[in-house]
């Protein structure tokens, strides 16, 4: 957990985001490694009675127990704190492990919660099924609209949480707005940057309180590891979620830090290349017979695409479109593929597709998914990085297809 620095020479403002990612958090030991090493230790030996004693009383910092003290996971906290412009990381076993952290660690029994429609379906099912039991309640508002989320605020709301770009959608909300509503009414704001990354967009400079990571997708970026992470202040983040996290162990194990940490050192070249094949496929299938809307922040006629090019760097790297014929339809183009994988997971190398409406939000209700507009006919793509030329044929496959089930 990131609450001093050790040292690295680059863990300072003069340099640039791309120095951070190579060399942020690094602290050399006697060995003089070149590569971060991987500490894979349980328990830390110390030199006394009384050095253990400080340890464990907070009165002296180092390394306990490496359920909540582990220098190979240290570096990655602190170098994705850099990255996000932070004072303290918390790193987890996964992004819905950093989520429940946050909740676990900020909220009580009467707090209530403002969350965007348009998260992922097992985060819904975390704030209504799980969180509700512990007196914790939720109410879910359209993304985009402001009046929504301040119309559902109570006294007693704690956080505002959303994803955006949301997922499958790629809808946005206005981060800053959101962050002046949420200090007005004595909330905090937590976004989920899992889809932009700080290589394309920093909330907690627009006001955000925290960002959570699922690590699993960009920050790995090829599909090796589970991980998550939340960074914020050194009061929520350094102390509040610290503390939930030493007592309870939802922890990152120091092989899949280290993994991170060499995800992070190409994050920005990575983005870069993602988004640019994304446009292309996207401005491509808008033209394409069959396909009756594409959902992507970089197209014009998104319905945020002004507020994307300001909040953000780039578009990102997900899409999603519908196809005539429903179901019957996304499904014939899904099994038609043969390049892109069928898998939920995304933020990988290798281009992804899947069918939300029976995969990422399958254990919603039809009332539920209708409301966050998770259509039939909806598909979600992840752009890797192979050829472009290779996948818009992988997905002409797919339209060819589809269309199969659509009566003359």
């Amino acid at each position: 957990m990131t609450t001093e620095k050790l040292g690295s020479i680059v863990d300072s403002p003069e340099f640039n985001f791309s120095t951070h990612a190579v060399r942020g958090g690094q602290s050399r030991t006697s060995e003089g490694e070149q590569s971060e090493p991987i500490f894979a230790t349980s328990s830390y030996v110390f030199a006394n009675a009384a050095e253990a004693a400080a340890r464990f009383s907070g009165k002296t910092p180092g390394n306990i127990y490496s359920r909540f003290t582990n220098p190979t996971v240290r570096t990655f906290e602190e170098r994705l704190a850099l990255l996000e412009g932070g004072e303290a990381c918390v790193a987890t076993a996964s992004g819905m492990a950093a989520i429940l952290s946050v909740c676990m660690g900020l909220l009580r029994s009467g707090d209530h919660i403002v969350a965007s429609r348009s998260i992922f379906g097992t985060t819904v099912l975390l704030f209504s099924n799980f969180l509700s039991r512990f007196g914790v309640e939720t109410t879910f508002v359209p993304i985009a609209d402001l009046n929504a989320w301040k119309s559902a605020l109570r006294p007693n709301t704690r956080l505002l949480f959303l994803e955006t770009p949301s997922n499958p959608l790629c809808e946005l909300a206005d981060i800053a707005s959101l962050a002046d509503l949420a200090h007005a009414n004595g909330a905090w704001l937590a976004v989920d940057n899992a889809f932009c990354t700080p290589a394309l967009q920093r909330p907690l400079s627009m006001g955000a309180d925290l960002v959570i990571h699922s690590a699993t997708k960009y920050l790995d970026g090829q599909g090796r590891c589970l991980g998550g992470a939340v960074v914020g202040s050194r009061t929520l983040v350094g102390e509040s979620v610290y503390s939930f996290l030493r007592t309870a162990g939802p922890t990152m194990s120091p092989f899949n830090a280290w993994v991170f940490l060499k995800g992070l050192e190409t994050l920005k070249l990575r983005m870069a290349a993602h988004c640019s094949a994304c446009l292309q496929l996207a401005e491509w299938l808008v033209e394409q017979p069959g396909v009756l809307r594409v959902h992507y922040p970089g197209l014009p006629s998104h319905p945020q695409h002004v507020l994307a090019s300001r909040q953000q760097s780039a578009f990102g790297a997900i899409l999603s479109f519908e196809l005539e014929g429903g179901r019957e339809a996304a499904w014939r183009f899904i099994d038609a593929v043969r390049l892109l994988s069928i898998t939920a997971n995304l933020g990988d190398t290798k281009s992804t597709i899947t069918h939300p409406a029976s995969t990422t939000h399958g254990r919603l209700t039809p009332e539920a998914r209708t409301l966050a507009g998770i259509q039939e006919g909806l598909v979600r793509v992840s752009v890797g990085l192979e050829d472009i030329q290779d996948l818009r044929n992988d997905l002409q496959r797919g339209l060819e297809a589809s269309r199969l089930s659509v009566a003359p």
